[in-house]
């Protein structure tokens, strides 16, 4: 990864916040679309503690490290810029987004695409910092596989507690629900809870308790212990996403309890133009393929309304400051007929009997152009169109 001050220029078409799955996906996309793109990575991925990435087609158990290195050499192989960086703060420009780098620098993007991930809050209890990604997991779908039929402990953090727990059971015959003086289960719930041969236990939870760094057990209020090999935890989900409030972007809460977001518009737009989002940053319970999946997505709008600016932009430069409409009131005035560029309703190859006309067929028609230019309002230059 480049340095911040190893990057060649200021100003890009877009600029990515975030060096994860998602936002060097986006940079892949957009590099090959031939866009100019700078990444700052702060280097601080959600998924650092785990041993492996799993769910990734053909990337089943990679470190997520090595995954992360293989996306920059990628991106950086198309040509996108990725500095090591943290970005403190995002403004509105005359170009676009300016970007406010830790140490002052300033970059500039036409487009502007966050993909800074989220933040997992886990509950104040002592021993689930130290074990977070090893023995303390939150994912079935991530972590299942490596702990089946281990004795499994999930931990009540909220609505969503009796959910998990229930999906955990298809990865072990032995679960066990720590309430947490949190959850109160339902009648419905406490009826699929025994249905499912799943032991629930009142009390808080007062220690992940380890042995040589691995996990053997909780302690509950009032002392008694419970031996366990992982325990599950719904985290607090939050979204990186604060840098946008300057923008008016706030982050707001996720319909399912689970934390706070950014909410996307389609393929990672946002209600600010010109500002997208991609991966945990929007999508909390992404997996690092849909957060991948997601950037490329985010990347090819970034691009195709980058597009429709610039066609825009040559749409107008073709009609230029010597409108149709002003060169057939000028031609008319001059040359007594109302026309413009090759369209003289005659045909190229046809004359009208005027001096200087296309009647050879070479395409000139100079003297009227000498005319036409001369007689422009502003002085400026047309082109025949």
């Amino acid at each position: 990864m480049s340095s911040l001050h190893n990057a060649s220029r200021s100003r890009y078409d877009v600029v990515v916040i975030g060096g994860g799955a998602a936002g060097l996906s986006a940079a892949v996309t957009l590099s090959r679309a031939l866009r100019s793109v700078l990444v700052i990575d702060a280097g601080a991925p959600r998924n650092a503690p785990a041993h492996g990435v799993h769910g990734f087609l053909t990337r089943e158990g990679m470190d997520p490290l090595a995954l992360l290195a293989a996306g920059r050499a990628e991106a950086e192989s198309y040509g996108a810029a990725i500095v090591a960086a943290e970005a403190t703060d995002v403004r509105h420009a005359s170009e676009g987004f300016e970007v406010v780098l830790e140490d002052g620098r300033v970059v500039v993007g036409r487009r502007l695409l966050l993909t800074t991930g989220l933040i997992d809050e886990l509950p104040a209890i002592p021993g689930l910092d130290r074990q977070w990604g090893t023995g303390v997991v939150h994912c079935p779908y991530c972590h299942g596989y490596e702990i089946r039929g281990k004795r499994i402990g999930v931990l009540g953090t909220g609505a969503m507690s009796v959910h998990q727990t229930l999906l955990f059971r298809q990865w072990s015959g032995d679960i066990t629900l720590f309430l947490n003086d949190t959850v109160v289960p339902s009648e419905e719930e406490w009826e699929k809870l025994a249905a499912r041969s799943i032991r629930v236990v009142d009390g808080a939870v007062v220690s992940a308790d380890e042995t040589n760094g691995v996990l053997t057990g909780v302690t509950v209020e009032g002392g008694s212990r419970f031996d366990i090999e992982a325990l599950a935890v719904g985290t607090r989900m939050r979204a990186r996403g604060d840098l946008l409030g300057a923008l008016g972007l706030g982050m707001q809460e996720h319909p399912s309890g689970m934390g706070l977001f950014i909410e996307p518009g389609p393929m990672g737009t946002t209600a600010v133009p010109g500002v997208y989002v991609a991966g945990n940053v929007s999508n909390i319970s992404a997996q690092v393929i849909v957060a991948a999946a997601e950037g490329t997505m985010a990347g090819a709008m970034i691009n195709a309304h980058l597009v429709e600016e610039e066609t825009a932009w040559a749409v107008d430069g073709y009609a230029g400051p010597f409108s149709a409409s002003m060169e057939a009131e000028v031609s008319e005035r001059i040359l007594g007929t109302r026309r413009h560029g090759l369209d003289d309703g005659l045909g190229i190859g046809q004359s009208d009997g005027m001096d200087g006309g296309l009647g050879d067929g070479q395409g000139g028609d100079t003297e009227d152009a000498v005319s036409l230019v001369a007689a422009a309002p502003d002085g400026g230059t047309h082109h025949a169109h």
